[in-house]
């Protein structure tokens, strides 16, 4: 069975769940990697896809790399430094290339332990909404590795340099209710409530006007990066573009109908 199960709903919102729950969804494996790639290849290119949400499936989100691989020089491991460099820029540095680029709201349901690339994978969505269960885990430096997938760009955004180096230095794990004081996640749920709850916010997101979602998130990017003299001409040629769409003359039309009652 693929390594990736992809689930498109009517509402525009398409799932994405790592599915090796045995092997604990290992984001070293090129039998996980290349289908969780190409798939995010086709959401980035899919004008129908509304809302992204990533997910794992049984206990654990992701439990990173696989320490036998690892240990056995073998797979994505295996060959010269070179070798190894080459084969992270060909599989799992591609996830983070790819995301940064999605013009949809993505968001992860993280519904147990995140470790290592797992956690990064987390991170690099837009959103985070997390089981009880869930723990995430920068646990590179433990192991006498980076995080070779770009987490570390992605954590410093989300917690500011001081707290990213604490939790990177010391390779600690944050447990849920940490995780939700941090802000690194929006909200906790019990861990059979929890997709219903990511997918109860992925429709309500999905439902609103697309072209002004793909918009309002290019603007947020943006926002990192950009001068606000720049930013302010880039937010006019949008919003001039967003006047002319059809979702917002609808849009309008319903919000001046009168009220009934």
């Amino acid at each position: 069975m693929s390594g990736v199960l992809t689930e498109r709903r009517k509402d525009g919102v398409v799932v994405l769940t790592l599915n090796d729950p045995k092997r604990r969804n290992p984001m070293s494996d090129r039998a996980l990697l290349d289908p969780l790639v190409a798939a995010l290849r086709e959401v980035e290119t899919d004008p129908e896809a509304r809302v992204l949400l990533i997910t794992g499936a049984g206990p654990c989100f992701s439990a990173g790399g696989n320490l036998k691989d690892m240990q056995a020089e073998s797979g994505m491991f295996a060959g010269r430094g070179e070798q190894i460099a080459e084969a992270y820029r060909a599989t799992v540095q591609q996830i983070p290339l790819i995301l940064s680029r999605i013009d949809i709201p993505t968001i992860a349901a993280v519904n147990g332990p995140a470790y290592g690339a797992g956690c990064d994978l987390s991170l690099m969505c837009d959103m985070r909404l997390a089981s009880t269960t869930a723990r995430f885990g920068e646990v590179f430096v433990d192991l006498g590795l980076v995080s070779g997938d770009g987490g570390g760009w992605f954590l410093v955004r989300h917690l500011g340099y001081q707290r990213a180096a604490e939790i990177s230095f010391r390779a600690r794990p944050v447990a849920a209710e940490e995780a939700l004081e941090l802000g690194l996640v929006l909200s906790l749920h019990a861990p059979e409530d929890l997709m219903a709850a990511t997918l109860a916010m992925a429709s309500e997101m999905a439902a609103k006007p697309a072209p002004a979602q793909r918009m309002t998130k290019r603007l947020l990017r943006m926002a990192e990066r950009t001068h606000l003299q720049d930013y302010l001409a880039a937010v006019a040629a949008m919003q001039a573009l967003a006047h002319g769409t059809d979702e917002h003359a609808d849009r309008v039309a319903t919000a001046l109908k009168p009220r009934e009652g």
